[in-house]
């Protein structure tokens, strides 16, 4: 473990010391971004946002049946089924490519096939419904429309790939606690329960008003505590505490150094010949489009506006939904905590799949529009 932590710092220190720039003002403007970026995330999403999605990931390690996991999203559960969970389940859920993290890791940790886990963890980000509907609302019908039906058959795509790649069966998970300990916890209970933690994540995404968004996510809060102090025993409520403890630990460090690094290089970017490069539907604009958008961060629904721009300043149709498919589902952030979960071959292999179908799929919409 320790091998690959160095691994990840030497990779993290050679993207700085490459991208640093020789000019000071130039490098007060990328270390001012980065700052901005680290702490515009931590206000945004890391209260509201990733603190509910380690705690529904601790949960879920928790309480949800090994089997409930297997007989769905495991390897040997019913395909059509699997993945058509997969790729619709993150929908609900207006998260970015890091909140999804902490979900894809808990599921992979309670017996979730290789091959559903990753399409869950593509479509997650991608096909939230208030990102959909605001790419509707602001960029139009047909992008929209594209965006929403490429984001769920890559998805698919990318799962199935993995899946035939590395041929790899259920991890089996590990069983925390025993199913005995949380016995007197009913059903309705637990369901209620695992509603009201998702529920956070989904007021939070709605555009709403501050007073009565927050009024719902305390009194949902609320809920959670009550039924965790009420209904569960004191060594199931520590095993959840711990378990999501786990989490934090390992995710929200690497996902602070990613989010500074991005911001840290995106002022060194050439937009002007990026602009350039992606005004045509070409294989290498596309490619470039799916490029930029796998390593950049984009928070949850910013990526819309930046297209906005992009495009009125002559991005074409192509380049745009290929950014639009690999940017929420990919960032240089999520990318370090991913390989943390599934290893550097599966990731490596992971970023390719996204990069590849988002420019097959950018060059066949740029074709007939």
């Amino acid at each position: 473990m320790k091998e690959k932590n160095t691994l990840a710092l030497l990779i993290m220190l050679f993207l700085g010391f490459y991208f640093m720039p020789t000019d000071s003002s130039l490098f007060n403007q990328s270390l001012s971004s980065a700052v901005f970026l680290l702490h515009d995330y931590a206000r945004k999403h890391v209260l509201t946002c990733l603190v509910p999605a380690m705690f529904i990931a601790g949960a879920i390690s928790i309480f949800v049946r090994k089997d409930a996991v297997l007989k769905y999203l495991g390897s040997e559960s019913n395909v059509l089924l699997s993945y058509t969970i997969a790729s619709v389940s993150g929908s609900i859920l207006a998260v970015c490519s890091c909140t999804i993290l902490p979900l894809f890791a808990s599921i992979r940790k309670r017996g979730a096939g290789l091959g559903p886990a990753t399409t869950f963890l593509f479509s997650g980000p991608a096909i939230n419904i208030a990102a959909i509907f605001l790419t509707f609302s602001v960029l139009g019908f047909p992008i929209g429309l594209a965006r929403v039906i490429s984001a769920v058959g890559l998805s698919i795509l990318v799962g199935i790939s993995m899946e035939l790649i590395f041929r790899e069966r259920s991890e089996g998970g590990k069983l925390y606690i025993q199913e005995g300990k949380v016995v007197s916890v009913t059903s309705q209970v637990l369901s209620v329960f695992f509603i009201s933690l998702v529920m956070i994540l989904v007021v939070n995404g709605l555009t709403i008003g501050q007073i009565p968004k927050y009024t719902i996510m305390g009194i949902l809060t609320i809920v959670v505590a009550g039924i965790a102090l009420l209904k569960f025993t004191r060594e199931a409520s520590k095993e959840w505490l711990n378990e999501t403890w786990v989490f934090a630990k390992m995710l929200i460090p690497l996902l602070f150094i990613g989010v500074f690094i991005a911001g840290f290089i995106m002022p060194l970017l050439p937009q002007q010949l990026i602009e350039q490069i992606v005004g045509k539907n070409t294989i290498s604009g596309n490619l470039i489009a799916s490029i930029f958008g796998a390593f950049m961060y984009f928070s949850t629904l910013t990526e819309i506006p930046i297209m906005q721009a992009l495009i009125t300043k002559g991005m074409s149709n192509g380049p745009a939904l290929a950014l639009l498919l690999s940017g929420p589902s990919l960032s240089l952030p999520s990318m370090l905590v991913i390989r943390r979960v599934m290893g550097n071959k599966r990731t490596a292999v992971y970023v390719l799949l996204v990069i590849f179908y988002s420019t097959i799929a950018g060059l066949i919409f740029g074709s007939l529009f």
